[in-house]
């Protein structure tokens, strides 16, 4: 499974001719940059477009979509939303669905494309928040009128040179915003005269904001700035697209442009978590807790490894891991992260021994026969409606189903919509499923998606269908979403019944396998991306698997020694990697 916005990076030669730029003259030649390759999509396909861009692999880690007006980095999110489900639709309160929030009103260009569709500055937000926000500017608000549940505030502005309404985002994300009203007004400057103003933009190619605005702006790029979540956005915008932010790409250019002072940006690793410790210990369980890292901003989670395989990252100090075998011995650390990616050094070592089981090896693998499936509801069994049921301890939420179809006796069955699971234990390596089309139409797929990364697709026709998706390879905890992929773009989308969903759970590489490891990678950090292998028979090795930090496969090479000892890794960005060849793993770092 190998996310494409994992290999999106600067192409060579991007910015090139910026190098002894300022002012109005650079801000015009990135326009010209950023202009060309611009592959405009639909208006609704922003939806399918925010897996990559915009799923939390950083605060909870929990797969669920990262709306900065209501995420906290710091706690537990009082809501989430799953991508492809609650999309808005009409809402009362934060929590009802989520939608597609234009950082710069499209009211102001009269939602004309490509600006009404430009994922660079249109991120999925909560329905209520974004309707409260309006088409206010952004500034500093001291007297909220309205204050969102992570603290994202509505009232008077109370900066010099504007004195009406503004919008105040929590200090998290300030930078971000600000970056995205910057691109806005670089790759649109050519059109920035025939836009309405809104108290925001300036009416001209230069400077581009009203400068009142534009001093708030360059404080919140100066206090925030650019994290590992906006670097991978870009680089998921950028595949999406074609197209980048040169601000996030280079913030210097920020004060390139409209000048004050350059960010720092934020190079210093958390310390390293200490005294890590097994607390209690069942069959399937360990729990453990640890004293926490201090860093200069602030430590944003802990990654949790399990035999040097990924398994959670938490924002505590304490975590429980499931789904162990019984009277088996297992070896965890921890890693510190903050929020611009910098990842302190490894804590100790603490092992565990699960308690004796009543025999066999407990695998928490599921089912879904939708046997369960509300009938009957306001509204009927035959209408497209949210539908939502309880099994086996999972809650699935499907959206614009019915529940009157079958397959093997009960089905769901979705129509231009999605179905999704809560959070599931276990992790997964494969999934399948059984899908039919009902009715007219033609043939389509679905996206399977965990933890919001694509990773395959369900075909559907006439036919009963059973399909698997195999090395899948997700360990940890999991959600489960599939969302209707057919005829993006043509206005038609087929109604499709889901049945005996079933997946098998991911089982990280146990303490005997590693010790079997009689090989060695160097240099360790990697750079330059080669990695060199050295050992007994390393020409024998079958297949090599390489898996980042959220347990995703994301390289694999085939007989990769049989012409000598060094691999070329597929850019991977700076980070924590396990390589697994044959029936050993080692952990590396790529810096």
């Amino acid at each position: 499974m190998l996310n494409s916005y994992i290999l999106a990076q600067i192409p060579t030669g991007y910015y090139d001719g910026t190098s002894t730029l300022t002012g109005a003259v650079l801000k015009t030649k990135l326009a010209s940059i950023i202009t060309n390759g611009h592959s405009a999509k639909s208006y609704d396909n922003l939806y399918n477009g925010y897996p990559n861009t915009d799923t939390d692999r950083y605060y909870e880690n929990d797969g669920s979509v990262l709306d900065m007006y209501t995420e906290k980095p710091s706690s537990s999110d009082t809501y989430n939303f799953q991508h492809g489900v609650k999309k808005c639709g009409n809402y009362s309160s934060e929590g009802d669905c989520y939608n597609r929030e234009h950082i710069v009103p499209q009211s102001f260009f009269n939602s004309n494309s490509p600006m009404v569709s430009d994922i660079h500055f249109i991120p999925p937000t909560d329905g209520k928040v974004n309707g409260m926000r309006s088409n206010y500017p952004f500034g500093v608000v001291t007297s909220p009128t309205f204050t969102s549940t992570n603290g994202s505030k509505l009232g008077p502005n109370t900066t010099s040179g504007y004195t009406g309404t503004v919008f105040e985002p929590i200090d998290a994300f300030k930078g971000d915003i600000a970056r995205m009203v910057f691109y806005f007004i670089t790759r649109y400057e050519t059109k920035l005269s025939g836009f309405s103003t809104g108290n925001m933009l300036g009416g001209s190619a230069f400077p581009g904001l009203q400068n009142w605005e534009l001093q708030v702006l360059l404080a919140w790029n100066n206090a925030d700035p650019v994290s590992q979540r906006e670097i991978d956005r870009n680089n998921a915008a950028y595949t999406y697209q074609g197209n980048r932010n040169p601000y996030i790409d280079h913030p210097e250019f920020v004060a390139a442009v409209w000048g004050g002072s350059t960010p720092i940006t934020d190079t210093e690793a958390p310390t390293t978590p200490t005294n890590l410790t097994v607390t209690n210990t069942t069959a399937s369980s360990i729990s453990l807790s640890w004293n926490a890292s201090t860093d200069n901003v602030g430590v944003s989670a802990y990654e949790i490894y399990l035999d040097g395989v990924f398994q959670i990252a938490v924002t505590g100090t304490n975590a429980t891991i499931n789904s162990l075998a019984p009277s088996t011995t297992y070896n965890f650390y921890i890693i510190a992260r903050d929020a611009a990616g910098n990842l302190s050094s490894v804590s100790n070592t603490a092992s565990g021994t699960t308690l004796a089981g009543s025999g066999g090896t407990p695998i928490s693998c599921g089912t879904e026969n939708f046997e369960n499936i509300p009938t009957g509801t306001s509204g009927g069994d035959q209408n497209y409606l949210a539908r939502s049921w309880t099994s086996n301890g999972i809650t699935w939420n499907a959206s614009a189903a019915r529940t009157d179809q079958t397959i093997n006796n009960k089905a769901i069955t979705v129509e231009n919509g999605a179905l999704s699971s809560s959070t599931i234990s276990g992790g997964i390596s494969s999934l399948t499923v059984k899908t039919q089309m009902k009715f007219t139409g033609n043939p389509g797929t679905f996206n399977l998606y965990i933890n919001g990364d694509m990773v395959g697709q369900i075909p559907y026709s006439s036919t009963v269908t059973t399909t698997t998706i195999p090395n899948i390879n997700i360990a940890g905890n999991i959600t489960i979403n599939i969302t209707d992929n057919s005829a993006i773009g043509t206005g038609t989308r087929g109604r499709v019944a889901f049945d005996d969903l079933s997946w098998i759970c991911y089982t990280p590489l146990a303490t005997s396998e590693v010790e079997k490891v009689r090989w060695n990678i160097y240099p360790n950090p990697v750079k330059n991306n080669t990695i060199f292998v050295n050992g007994k028979n390393i020409q024998k090795i079958k297949r090599l698997e390489i898996y980042n930090i959220n347990g995703a496969l994301v390289q694999v090479a085939e007989n990769p020694f049989s012409k000598g000892n060094s691999l070329q890794l597929k850019n991977l960005k700076k980070g924590v990697y396990i390589l697994k060849a044959d029936n050993a793993a080692q952990k590396f770092i790529v810096e």
